[in-house]
């Protein structure tokens, strides 16, 4: 298998799934996990001594940090790594951030560059990163960014999936600009929709937005194991290696991208600024 040593996000939802399907071709999978006590379980689910846990919150910088320098004194190589956490709610991170932004982009953007050299060594490795095709309601607010750490002000349920949505556009502008700057070397990196998966992504959430997206779940949703798909296809599908920076749907790329999602002065911009909030730059 391609995978060898992936790790992900993968105690719940579509990264359960993934693991699962990583774990049965044969892969050493980290499951980097906040929840202890729910990845253990999902360990032992997942019935493989290839399968490992270790601690990550995405919503704390210092425990991105952290994970990064465990892993890389534990791990030999790294040929994938999916970022897939996702939330859709209200509040802060650790680090003052809003939530969806901070766990959601922040996190795998501190993530993905602290790896970024075993992946080089690693190569050919991929980056994938889940999005959603919410992004069409997004926007990136550099304003509001700088002002107030966040990328839309509110604190209702609604503003809640308005950040979600900003939130996934920034996934999707951040792996455009990472395959720029990837060019010339053996990694590659795709962002991709799912589909509408019944998962637990409103879990925290409020009782409103719990019962909303439950609704929205039954009407319109996938099982998990469809939902993994196009996750398992931009990880292992060999000959894809062109589309690097592309967004996949339904395990193809979507070329008609709203151009939002494709404007370089934004995806820089976007990088640049999650680099000073990092203290990368």
């Amino acid at each position: 298998t391609f995978a060898d040593s992936p790790t992900i996000r993968a105690n719940t939802g579509i990264g359960k799934a993934v693991a699962r399907d990583l774990a049965r071709r044969g892969a050493r999978v980290i499951l980097a996990c906040r929840d202890q006590q729910r990845a253990e379980a999902a360990r032992v689910w997942q019935g493989s001594s290839q399968v490992l846990l270790m601690q990550l919150d995405l919503g704390n910088l210092q425990s991105v940090r952290s994970f990064a320098e465990n892993f890389l004194k534990s791990e030999s190589r790294l040929d994938l790594l999916i970022n897939n956490a996702g939330v859709a709610d209200r509040g802060k991170t650790a680090d003052s951030f809003g939530l969806n932004f901070g766990v959601n982009h922040l996190g795998h953007f501190l993530l993905t560059n602290l790896l970024l050299d075993k992946l080089k060594a690693s190569g050919p490795s991929r980056v994938v990163t889940v999005s959603s095709i919410t992004y069409k309601m997004g926007k990136v607010d550099f304003s509001c960014l700088t002002t107030h750490r966040d990328v839309a002000l509110g604190n209702s349920d609604r503003d809640a999936f308005i950040k979600y949505c900003h939130s996934k556009l920034c996934n999707i502008l951040f792996t455009y600009e990472l395959a720029k700057r990837l060019q010339g070397s053996d990694v590659t990196c795709y962002s991709l929709e799912p589909g509408m998966v019944n998962t637990e992504i409103s879990r925290h959430g409020t009782f409103f937005t719990q019962v909303i997206w439950t609704l929205v779940g039954l009407l319109f949703s996938i099982d998990v194991d469809s939902g993994a798909q196009t996750i398992l296809h931009c990880s292992l599908q060999q000959g894809i290696e062109h589309l690097s920076g592309h967004f996949f749907s339904r395990c193809a790329p979507l070329m008609n991208m709203e151009p939002k999602a494709r404007d370089d002065a934004t995806a820089k911009k976007l990088w640049e600024l999650s680099e000073t909030f990092c203290g990368l730059s």
